[in-house]
């Protein structure tokens, strides 16, 4: 378990989980592109390329044109608060102005050790630089209000963002651009000019449990998808099908609709993959046929039956920590699994001894959505929604269970070395 909590640990914003990724997949082989340039692709070759630093591409070249795609996608941001340029300081405190990103759980925020990460825009002789930071340091508390001054916190006290949440970093006279600067390494001469930071907390990843089967971690939804389907996808570099476009996506902007350039719902993906099929000769016949044939691993979390509020699941479809990969369906096509591709995941985890266990919602609790079936509007292929099971999602800290992380890796690994492909409408070779 100590790689995935060292990824976890380090991911401490989408650019930091980005960085990750693109250390991992240098040491595999690949080599890195920009979407600036023109790309001079070569069969045989691998490949990534970022976008706004917070997504990521990567692809195996055949040595032939491809006849399909298998992708995985997941996503590399997670609920947390935004950090406005703006400042608040009075006669006694100085604090952060934030606003909410993505539905957290307010009150997993208060009373804790946070940080702060992302990137800062430095304005230099030679033009304006991202550059990533992430003190090692607790910059951050949010306060509770006393009791005695909130006797209506435990009957369901409602916290106002804008009021409640507003993190403390120091007494009158404490300056946080003056750290900024430090950790952006700027001259006399350089300034910072804008900022995408955000709140983080600084929990290490932990065993937990009488034999450490539990993972108790910030940020598993979804770096944890994004550390297995990576460690799949390397894992099954040497065992590709001669005949697969193979693809690793990671795109930002899921927790809040998706709808950003960097998001599931943009250009990204179809562009990429134009250029890699121009860079075969493949006419747009082709290229539509080959997306016909494709299969796509949308993976987010699932959530487990919880052990004080079982009435919250369906008991007929019960999802366990420690149960196996989450199979996802809904009738409301908020997961884009159908009978077929559900069918077609299934086969191949069973046929290579994974575990899996089927998550659907009560037929009376409409439950939430994720990236696949937004992805489909951009890029329509046939999608499976799946997931690692944990408790508390959208906690400062979640609870997953240790097993689900290499049965994971193993099902991605068996689905990339895979040739499951899509002989006609309604058929399919495993």
């Amino acid at each position: 378990m100590d790689k995935i909590c060292s990824f976890l640990n380090q991911s401490v914003s989408p650019y930091h989980a980005v960085k990750q990724v693109k250390e991992a997949l240098k040491v595999a082989g690949f080599q890195s592109l920009e979407e600036e340039n023109l790309w001079q692709l070569e069969p045989g070759k691998n490949y990534y390329v970022t976008r706004n630093e917070s997504s990521l591409l990567a692809f195996s070249m055949p040595k032939e044109k491809p006849l399909y795609y298998h992708l995985c996608a997941s996503h590399s941001d997670f609920p947390t608060f935004r950090i406005k340029k703006a400042k608040k300081k009075d006669a006694f405190y100085a604090k952060a102005e934030i606003e909410g990103y993505g539905g957290m759980i307010h009150t997993s925020w208060f009373d804790r050790p946070l940080g702060l990460a992302g990137r800062v825009m430095k304005k230099t002789k030679e033009g304006i630089f991202s550059v990533l930071i992430a003190p090692d340091k607790n910059v951050f508390v949010i306060p509770n209000l006393s009791i005695h001054f909130n006797r209506e916190i435990n009957q369901g006290y409602k916290h106002n963002v804008h009021v409640d949440l507003q993190p403390l970093y120091g007494g009158s006279e404490a300056e946080l651009m003056t750290l900024l600067r430090e950790e952006a390494g700027c001259k006399v001469d350089e300034e910072i000019v804008d900022m995408d930071l955000i709140l983080t907390v600084r929990q290490p990843a932990v065993a937990a449990g009488v034999k450490d089967e539990f993972l108790l971690t910030p940020r598993f939804d979804d770096l944890g998808c994004v550390y297995t389907t990576l460690q799949g996808f390397l894992r099954a570099q040497d065992k590709l099908p001669k005949e697969a476009l193979s693809v690793f996506c990671l795109f930002d902007n899921e927790e809040v609709g998706s709808g950003s350039r960097q998001g599931a719902l943009s250009n990204f993906l179809p562009d990429v993959l134009e250029r890699i099929c121009l860079s075969y000769g493949m006419t747009k016949e082709e290229q539509i046929c080959a997306r016909s044939r494709s299969f796509l691993l949308s993976a987010d979390n699932a959530h487990a039956v919880h052990p004080n509020h079982p009435e919250k699941s369906d008991d007929e479809f019960p999802v366990v920590l420690n149960g196996g990969v989450v199979i996802k369906y809904n009738a409301s096509q908020r997961y884009t699994t159908t009978g077929m591709t559900g069918g077609v995941f299934g086969s191949l985890c069973e046929k290579n001894d994974i575990k899996t266990q089927l998550f659907v919602n009560r037929a009376d609790m409409p439950g939430g959505s994720t990236l696949g079936n937004l992805l489909s509007h951009s890029f329509s292929v046939p999608m499976v929604d799946i997931g690692l099971p944990q408790l508390a999602m959208h906690s400062a800290v979640e609870t997953a269970g240790c097993e689900d992380v290499e049965t994971m890796i193993e099902a991605i690994q068996a689905f990339y070395e895979s040739e499951i492909c899509q002989i006609k409408d309604g058929m399919w070779r495993i």
